[in-house]
């Protein structure tokens, strides 16, 4: 064209060409919506690209990395890092080799959990069959404990143990005149018999005087099973007289018969 050109010309024709004038102002944007997800190279590497065009630098570029690194990293920093730094080339360094402490920790614990889940998967088998076998132990305990201290309203239409018939028809008949301390303990025990706390027969056959603890009891019904409990072998420790046998023999006279009438003498001859 018979034109002549310079390189100031052309450089600045190119630039035109293929300049974005709002090229700072994305890279900006791309600044602040970067986020750390967990590899600090590839976030250093992105976040220097971007800076390149965005021109961040001070507090600016401190408060974009602020806000894009988690707790972890940001509370090991200021544990490791303390006063300004002098330059954003430190800031940068010092953000940098904490994420790595920070990454290598969190690896070392997924490895631990991983060893920890693999030793649990070895042992689940003895661990579900001792939690089976504590769990059958806990459902007999409760049958047991379900069983004999069930209500007493009904008890007359069921068989004891010795198929007899019971003694009390009610548990508040075969309960009263016990204190409240002592009903709470054999309630609480093991033992066959809330009346008297002892064992080998029911609190609806309980013909007791006594408690094991010693308390008086009101005497029980003896129209019912007389005979034959009478003949058990009582477990109470001094056992009581009846009233009505204390009666009898209260009113049998003693006599003091001489075998020989007071006027005869050893010494008489016949």
């Amino acid at each position: 064209m018979g034109e002549s050109d310079t390189w100031a010309n052309y450089s600045a024709a190119i630039r035109t060409e293929y300049f974005d004038s709002r090229e700072a102002a994305s890279a900006q944007l791309k600044l602040s919506q970067l986020r750390y997800s967990g590899d600090i190279r590839a976030y250093m590497t992105e976040f220097r690209a971007l800076n390149n065009l965005a021109r961040a630098t001070g507090e600016s570029l401190q408060e974009k990395i602020d806000l894009a690194m988690p707790e972890a990293v940001i509370d090991m920093r200021f544990a490791h890092y303390l006063g300004e730094f002098a330059d954003d080339e430190g800031f940068l360094h010092a953000t940098n080799q904490v994420a790595l402490q920070v990454e290598r920790k969190k690896a070392l614990k997924q490895a631990k959990e991983q060893i920890r889940g693999q030793t649990g998967n070895s042992g689940s088998g003895r661990t579900e069959k001792k939690e089976d076998k504590r769990q059958e132990t806990r459902t007999s305990s409760k049958q047991k404990e379900s069983h004999p201290r069930e209500s007493l309203s009904n008890v007359a239409t069921k068989p004891t143990w010795f198929g007899k018939k019971n003694t009390w028809p009610t548990m508040d008949e075969a309960m009263k005149g016990l204190p409240n301390n002592e009903k709470e303990e054999y309630r609480q025990s093991r033992e066959d018999c809330w009346r008297c706390g002892r064992t080998r027969h029911k609190t609806y056959e309980c013909l007791s005087f006594k408690t094991r603890n010693g308390t008086v009891l009101p005497p029980a019904p003896w129209k019912i099973g007389a005979v034959s409990e009478g003949k058990r072998k009582r477990d109470d420790e001094g056992y009581a007289t009846p009233a009505a046998k204390q009666q009898k023999v209260a009113a049998v006279e003693t006599i003091d018969v001489n075998p020989m009438p007071l006027w005869k003498s050893e010494e008489e001859d016949f």
